[in-house]
């Protein structure tokens, strides 16, 4: 299967079981990656043939800085099932969630999950 690449989106969030991170707010890192078949875009070099991912962009940008969510599961589920919804194109959404600032005492690049979802057909 093709896939549609959306790769280290950045947004300022309020997402966080502690009070703290509701309060303050942080950087989270995302990578999606759409399963669809994309040979019919390819072969009319038509937008309307192709998932417009400037219109995914911005419905994860939606999610991301207008919602609150205390769990990053939480927030890559309401992701990955937003882009199914509004995508019926997209057959599987890969979501990748990256949290550098998590509130840790240590070194680290990131905490983070990644999901994968589909469609139950």
């Amino acid at each position: 299967m093709d896939k549609i690449i959306l790769n280290n989106l950045a947004f300022y969030g309020y997402h966080g079981a502690l009070a703290a991170e509701k309060e303050i707010g942080q950087k989270f890192f995302i990578d999606i990656v759409l399963y669809t078949d994309i040979s019919k875009a390819g072969d009319s070099d038509r937008l309307e043939d192709a998932i417009n991912y400037a219109s995914v962009y911005d419905l994860v940008k939606k999610i991301c800085t207008k919602e609150r969510y205390n769990l990053l599961e939480a927030l890559a589920t309401q992701i990955a099932n937003g882009i199914l919804f509004e995508f019926p194109r997209v057959k599987e959404v890969l979501v990748k969630i990256k949290k550098p600032e998590a509130p840790v005492d240590g070194i680290f690049d990131y905490f983070g999950v990644e999901i994968r979802r589909g469609r139950d057909e």
